[in-house]
């Protein structure tokens, strides 16, 4: 879009007006949606290590995790702008609108990246940092860079960004990676493939249309269901796996189950459907199924200063 287009469809506002809109417009680079589910898994990763943390740095620690998040988000959308412009669902973000310039996008990316990973090295630990480095390098280099464009696998290995915080969580209070929060991680990692391609069945249009190879477009909507089906049904007793691990109780057990069992309910729906409303309907059951499953763990875990453990007992 040009500045004379910009311009001509532009509407006079105030100077106070202008101000918020650009403000809102920089909120918008950070993806907060997607941030709420990144620090909401961080934070119940904080919430179920073991050990203590002064509430001070763990609500600093989660405002790392939520500033490296949107920090990858903004970086993500200065590449993908080109691809942004053409699919329905991108197309009214701030770069492609002309409303905050490429540049200035990608700026505002790095420095709160490098912001976010200092922060967490100085108040909190270096092994917490070296993780929130690592999601955001594998996120915008691995996936965003490397891999969406090229294989239908994108979602598959490039998720692998999107399981790291409840790990940075668990190495916030631990200073350590332990196989605890590599189950919690490998958790996202098996949700986050049919959670985008349940979203990728109703938007393969779009993405044929930017030239991106989601499963639906490359290998069919068939395949892509058996998928969905395949992971759902792995992610069920990895999701309870916390409980006889000790990392969770048996609120949280009872409470894995009957998501799992939901979760793969929805995604047998998909298969049978010839419609989008089943593949909707699990898209938005997902985004819950994952606040449910972190928000009870963070309550059962023995650990947690919130727990029902101690609570019941």
């Amino acid at each position: 879009m040009t500045d004379v287009s910009i311009a001509a469809g532009a509407r006079p506002v105030s100077a106070a007006g202008s101000s918020a809109g650009e403000v809102r417009d920089f909120v918008a680079l950070l993806k907060p949606r997607v941030m709420t589910l990144v620090v909401f898994s961080g934070a119940a990763g904080l919430l179920s290590a073991p050990g203590e943390i002064h509430p001070l740095l763990g609500a600093v620690a989660v405002l790392c995790i939520a500033i490296g998040a949107g920090a990858a988000g903004a970086i993500n959308m200065w590449y993908d702008r080109d691809i942004d412009a053409i699919m329905a669902r991108t197309r009214g973000r701030p770069i492609p609108l002309g409303r905050v310039p490429a540049a200035e996008a990608l700026s505002f990316g790095v420095i709160l990246a490098l912001f976010s990973v200092a922060l967490m090295a100085l108040a909190v630990n270096w092994v917490a940092a070296a993780l929130l480095a690592g999601a955001t390098l594998f996120y915008v280099f691995v996936y965003t860079i490397w891999l969406k464009r090229r294989t239908p696998q994108n979602i598959v290995i490039g998720g692998a960004a999107g399981a790291f915080p409840p790990m940075i969580g668990w190495a916030c209070v631990t200073g350590d990676v332990g196989i605890e929060s590599i189950l919690l991680f490998a958790v996202i990692f098996l949700w986050t493939p049919p959670h985008f391609w349940a979203l990728a069945l109703y938007r393969q249009g779009d993405y044929a249309k930017a030239g991106v190879p989601m499963l639906p477009v490359v290998a069919g909507v068939r395949e892509t269901k058996k998928q969905i089906i395949i992971y759902s049904a792995l992610l069920l007793p990895l999701a309870v796996a916390p409980w006889p691990l000790g990392i969770a109780g048996p609120i949280y057990g009872a409470a894995s189950v009957v998501l799992g069992l939901l979760f793969l309910a929805g995604s047998v729906a998909v298969w049978f459907d010839e419609t989008d409303k089943s593949a909707r309907r699990l898209f938005g059951f997902s985004i819950l199924y994952l606040f449910a499953l972190f928000g009870v763990l963070a309550l059962d875990a023995p650990a947690s200063p919130i727990g029902l453990v101690g609570f019941i007992g």
